[in-house]
């Protein structure tokens, strides 16, 4: 049996440690969390014991070490795969893995411009166009998918996809980044699963502070 242990940084602020932690936790995956705080700055030299990038999130199975959310989210389908961490759709799934892909490698200004941070009181933040056209995207990819397979979650059953894009519902929350109807409804999917409830309540009651506007 698999002994899994999931490296973590602060879950207040940290959106990749969210993503492959929200699937293990909602597929009932079991795992140990080893969370090692950071500041955006200067990153924190503890996780050179565990990561060979100096980054978090990290997964160790034994002897193994996967380092990256879409890896680990990646592995952990193909040990599990009655988990349907992917859509069992052939097509579907590749809808599935584009979009976790557009958002592993995207969505840059809205990144660098509303870093999550759960702690922060929600009010609106100004952002640029580019932050603007992120959530248009997203917005779109939400609806699109939602339509297609009538929800809650992306793909009907909670995904990978959802796994990579949980972050976003927390950060379009936090800056009230948008008014469409499919945010609210796939947000109130999103926030009423155990886990992400869970997670928050970690979030709020960290006293890490780390300088975000």
């Amino acid at each position: 049996m698999s002994d899994y242990e999931l490296f973590i940084g602060n879950k207040n602020y940290s959106s990749w440690s969210l993503r492959p932690w929200i699937a293990l936790k909602h597929k009932d995956i079991p795992f140990r969390e080893t969370l090692v705080p950071f500041d955006f700055e200067n990153g924190n030299p503890e996780f050179a014991a565990f990561s060979p990038t100096g980054k978090v999130p990290v997964l160790k199975d034994g002897n193994l070490t996967i380092w990256d959310s879409l890896a680990i989210l990646e592995y952990l389908a193909d040990c599990f795969p009655d988990k349907g961490l992917w859509p069992q759709d052939k097509a579907q799934r590749a809808w599935a893995r584009s979009i976790s892909a557009e958002m592993h490698s995207g969505f840059s200004a809205l990144r660098s411009e509303c870093s999550m941070n759960m702690q922060r009181p929600a009010a609106p933040k100004p952002v640029s166009e580019a932050v603007k056209n992120d959530v248009t995207r997203i917005v779109t990819i939400w609806k699109e998918c939602l339509e297609a397979s009538g929800g809650p979650f992306l793909f009907g059953d909670f995904t990978i996809a959802d796994a990579m894009y949980a972050p976003v519902v927390s950060r379009l929350e936090t800056y009230q980044l948008s008014s469409d109807p499919v945010v609210r409804k796939y947000s109130e999917a999103m926030t009423a699963t155990p886990a992400w409830k869970i997670w928050e309540e970690a979030a709020l009651r960290e006293t890490w502070v780390v300088d975000t506007e």
